[in-house]
């Protein structure tokens, strides 16, 4: 299926965006499962805890490429991110799926297209565009917008699972995972570094495309199991199997303080945390 491009209907005045230079890196921008650590009305240790490394927004990675920032979803609290971490610009935007925790700061990509003189290019799977054009239907209605800026404006590329795709001066490879019995998603891979959220089940051809890692940040939701999610235990399972160099844990519940699941974890897995630096490799 052809995903169309959407194109600007109106001149970019190209701006100076004030940011800092993650070349190399990757951060870690949320960690947290789809209703952020701490969830609105829970009183659990971890929720109360004013531990930093157990606040959780939701998850998103940003990956410092040859050739400028890739975001790695559009998490409701992407600004909060971003102005977290010092970026003030995204040059392009990777969705490994279409549910609301990953896409639902779409919105705050307006203003990315001052900075670059151009739209943002997206790349995701039809069903993530189908998503976003529902979601978000006044940045793809026809004819010109109100005033520049109203809405974002993005240059759509089809990504296939399995396939590599080259992106700001990098082969990114798009792994194909199961997250529960009826949704796909993707994780992503850069080098020896990878991305894996929302994932219950990764098919045998999918671990290959995870072999020689040194780095897998990898979807532990809590300790009990989950329909969806990877507990602790089945993680361990992957990670023992994998073999990465170090691993760390993502999409965290408020069932996994950081402090008291750590020391039970093996030697190279530890749980992530909201801006933590990872080195391409």
């Amino acid at each position: 299926m052809a995903i169309p491009t959407l194109l600007p209907c109106f001149r970019f005045v190209k701006k100076q965006p004030l940011t800092t230079d993650i070349s190399g890196e990757m951060i870690l921008l949320g960690t947290g499962t789809s209703v952020g650590v701490p969830a609105m009305g829970c009183h659990c240790e971890v929720c109360t805890s004013g531990d930093p490394k157990n606040a959780r927004t939701r998850c998103s990675a940003i990956l410092g490429l040859p050739e400028g920032n890739l975001l790695i979803d559009t998490s409701p609290d992407l600004r909060t991110q971003l102005l977290r971490e010092k970026l003030g610009i995204v040059h392009a935007v990777a969705y490994t799926h279409e549910h609301s925790d990953h896409v639902m700061g779409f919105d705050d990509l307006r203003l990315f297209q001052f900075y670059l003189g151009h739209s943002v290019p997206v790349y995701l799977t039809p069903v993530v565009q189908m998503r976003l054009e529902k979601a978000f239907d006044y940045a793809f209605a026809e004819g010109p917008q109100t005033h520049v800026g109203a809405a974002p404006s993005v240059e759509m590329h089809e990504i296939k699972p399995g396939q590599p795709f080259d992106v700001l001066g990098a082969s990114v490879l798009p792994i194909p995972l199961k997250h529960g019995p009826r949704f796909d998603v993707l994780g992503f891979r850069v080098g020896k570094v990878a991305y894996c959220t929302d994932v219950s089940h990764i098919p045998a051809a999918s671990m290959e495309m995870l072999s020689g890692l040194d780095t897998l940040v990898l979807d532990a939701l809590r300790p009990d199991p989950h329909v969806t999610h990877f507990n602790i235990e089945q993680a361990l399972e992957i990670v023992q199997q994998l073999q990465p160099r170090q691993t760390w844990f993502t999409h965290c519940s408020c069932s996994m303080n950081y402090r008291a699941v750590n020391p039970t974890l093996p030697v190279g897995v530890e749980v992530g945390y909201d801006g933590l630096r990872i080195d391409l490799t």
